[in-house]
């Protein structure tokens, strides 16, 4: 896009209202006296949507064989203002904290393709029909022709990866009848382990290259029922203390190591929340203002909320009084013992009334819970729980540098991998290159901007910055929005 040529406040000021309108898609420029304002000039009427849907477009283009997997997740943004967001869970922390949930599609590397945000989070199955799998569909590059399709039963436009929140065997069958769109997730509710002998070891390789071998097993499994169930994979891997992994797949082409491969490398995305989180901040509000939520949004009710922890509650100490009666009942006092055994009788009569009383309460609560509505519209909300979302446009735009930089950061680590021993050095390595100083010396007359880096701390390190800038000077890269040409070196090289 245009906007992204800009790239200082004093830029700004130099163009004429009209044409930074008319760039940005907006009317007029106010005065920009801050970041946060001029992220906010950037990203308004959609720019920053806009641009990150031309990147996620162009990242797909160029790397089709990486576009044909694609891995979704969903990461909760913890919030501590004064809006009361719906709360969400929270799996690192094991609790419900107030937060925003954003839903990322990734490939099989860990690289961002794109993200959906979303103010109420309405789980990953309704997130996936209405918002990733239509884009998708228009944006996923290679896609079979329906004469092939047609041609081939088991033949599928793309795969998407996901973990066992999005296990549904409906959704499984929807998306194959529908779409012929493979699902491989992690089976929800395995039952009985499978016979170690119907278990082979196979040598598979990972997604770095690194050659492995896993005890697989494959089975075909109908899941669901019988008017939406759908015949699947059943693929488990067998581990050194016995316990058995459960794959759920529609992939039909795709032999048993692949699809395991395929679903292990999930650590890929996980490893890229952490990363993310920790060196880029995606988790930091870089702007603070508010807009209305749709009244035809809806949330889960207050009310039933707290019926579900009511019951919760209510069931834990149930479960606790019936395993006390029981261990009581299997292990009686003699009757000889006549004290003992009048304290034992009236222990078990005290609980069974307490058990009773329970359950009573339970069934009071569960009755109660059926006749509330689960979710309300935010417009009938009570006046003291409405809120306001944050505004994501500025989000929007960082969160695409964002994405931008870690691409970039991940290729020169690609490049640099063998050098430097394992990918997680590479990564530390160029960490210590961007915190270290540098010297910009532009020549006009042989049209090249010198960036000449100072020395690290080891000369093993140096020697590893210069295969990389080798790397990068062959690329024979332009300074944007000038003719200079980046010509990388080290000082004292």
């Amino acid at each position: 896009m245009a906007a992204t040529r800009i790239k200082t406040i004093e830029q700004i000021r130099k163009y004429p209202p009209g044409e930074i309108g008319k760039l940005l898609g907006i009317d007029r420029i106010p005065e920009v006296k801050c970041l946060r304002e001029k992220l906010a000039v950037l990203s308004e009427n959609g720019a920053a949507e806009k641009w990150g849907e031309q990147l996620s477009n162009k990242w797909m283009t160029d790397n089709p064989e990486l576009a044909g997997v694609l891995y979704v997740d969903g990461h909760v943004r913890l919030y501590g203002g004064s809006e009361k967001i719906p709360k969400q869970f929270v799996s690192r922390q094991r609790l419900c904290s107030r937060g925003f949930t954003d839903f990322w599609v990734n490939d099989m590397i860990g690289q961002p393709f794109f993200v959906v945000r979303q103010i109420v989070n309405h789980g990953m199955l309704n997130i996936l029909k209405e918002e990733i799998v239509p884009r998708l569909l228009k944006e996923v590059p290679n896609q079979p022709t329906q004469e092939q399709l047609d041609a081939d039963p088991h033949l599928h436009r793309f795969i998407i990866v996901f973990d066992r929140e999005g296990y549904s065997p409906d959704f499984f069958n929807e998306m194959w009848t529908k779409h012929r769109i493979a699902c491989i997730t992690y089976e929800k509710y395995p039952k009985t382990d499978w016979s170690e002998n119907e278990f082979e070891k196979i040598e598979v390789e990972l997604i770095n290259h690194e050659i492995t071998s896993m005890n697989l097993a494959e089975r075909g499994t109908f899941v669901g029922n019988k008017l939406k169930g759908i015949w699947t994979r059943n693929i488990r891997k067998l581990t050194k203390s016995g316990h058995q992994t459960s794959i759920i797949s529609t992939a039909y082409k795709l032999s048993n190591n692949v699809i395991a491969t395929l679903m292990f490398a999930r650590w890929c995305q996980e490893a890229f929340f952490k990363y993310m989180m920790t060196n880029y901040g995606i988790d930091r509000l870089v702007a603070y203002a508010k807009e209305p939520v749709l009244d035809t949004e809806e949330i889960v009710s207050s009310q039933w909320r707290q019926l579900e922890k009511d019951k919760n509650s209510l069931n834990g100490k149930l479960k606790s009084k019936k395993s006390r009666f029981a261990d009581l009942t299997l292990n009686p006092v003699s009757e000889t013992n006549d004290k003992k055994y009048i304290e034992w009788e009236k222990t078990k009569v005290e609980m069974v009334e307490e058990i009773n009383i329970l359950e009573v309460k339970l069934d009071s609560k569960k009755k109660k819970q059926k006749e509330t509505d689960k979710y309300i519209r935010i417009v009938d909300l009570p006046e003291n729980e409405k809120f306001q979302q944050i505004s994501p446009s500025s989000k929007n735009l960082v969160d695409t540098i964002k994405m931008i930089s870690y691409r970039a950061e991940t290729t020169m680590a690609g490049l640099i991998t063998k050098d430097s021993g394992t990918f997680t050095e590479a990564r530390t390595l160029l960490q210590n290159i961007f915190v270290t100083e540098a010297d910009l010396i532009p020549d006009t007359a042989s049209k090249t901007l010198k960036v000449r880096l100072h020395n690290l701390s080891t000369e093993g390190m140096n020697r590893k910055i210069d295969k990389l800038f080798k790397y990068l000077n062959e690329s024979k890269i332009k300074y944007p929005g000038t003719n200079l040409l980046l010509e990388y070196q080290r000082v004292g090289n």
